[in-house]
Order: C-alpha cells, then structure tokens, then sequence
C-alpha cells in the first residue's frame, strides 16, 4: 500500500457542500442528481475526493455498530499546496466568500512557508500553504524530496 486514492468526506447537507465546493472551483460528478446526489466525486489531478451523507458513511463503515458522529476536531486536515503566496490570499478569500470559516488568517509559518486554514461547511479543516522550495509534477501534485 504505498498510494492513497479517495478521501471521503462524510457531509451534513450534500448539496450545499456540492455547491460550496464548485464555488471553491472544484469539477465534480454527481452520482444521482443535483437536488438528490448519492454521492459527488471531485474531479481534481491525483488524490481524488469524494463527499457522502455523513450518516450513510458511518453506516458504510459498519452498518450493524456505526460509529458516533461527534463534533470538534478530528485531528485530520486537508492541505491546498498554492504556487504562491497570492494564491493562498486569494484562496482563502474565495472560501470565504462561499460560506468557508476563515480559522488562521494567511501569514508566514515556522517552516519557511506562508498558510492559513479554514473550515468548510461540515467543519473540516483545510490548510492553504506556501512553499517557496515547492515543486509539481506534470499532474501538479506536490513532489515532496527526500531529505
């Protein structure tokens, strides 16, 4: 196991998180309808995303014991790796814009870099960060060196 291909988001309200995430920019395919999906399928280059029904993801994981959906910080971040300090500002702007809870105002980090973070709709938490020593493949996923 050494690749990672779908992360799924368990969701409270799926078609205001579908619309919250095309307002980010994100192309999406939607199994079901707009105004009913099953579940939406994020068409980004690596990693793809996917968002489901919260309860239905929990019943996914075990339907017989489901685990309890609670609230606060589940210790999992999802990270928008920018080309530039502008794409972080503009970024965290526009997730602002579409309903996003700014949590970290954009700034210079102690790694070297330049980020913040913000919760989208169902409360996760995403980064949007900076490196200045940064590189992307041809699929524009962040190549990470050894050091």
């Amino acid at each position: 196991m050494n690749r990672l291909n779908l992360i799924t988001l368990g969701t409270k309200n799926i078609v205001k998180a579908h619309q919250f995430f095309k307002e980010l920019g994100f192309d999406t395919s939607i199994r079901g309808t707009e105004s009913n999906p099953v579940i939406i399928f994020f068409k980004n280059q690596g990693t793809k995303i996917a968002l489901y029904p919260l309860e239905e993801l929990a019943k996914d994981v075990n339907n017989d014991n489901p685990p309890a959906i609670a609230n606060g910080f589940s210790g999992i971040t999802l990270a928008y790796n920018a080309k530039s300090m502008e794409e972080v500002d503009e970024v965290l702007k526009k997730a602002e814009a579409a309903g996003a809870v700014i949590q970290k105002e954009p700034e210079k980090t102690d790694w070297g870099g330049y980020g913040g973070y913000f919760t989208d709709l169902d409360g996760y938490y995403w980064e949007v960060a900076y490196g200045e020593d940064w590189e992307f493949d041809e699929s524009n996923m962040l190549i990470i060196k050894d050091e």
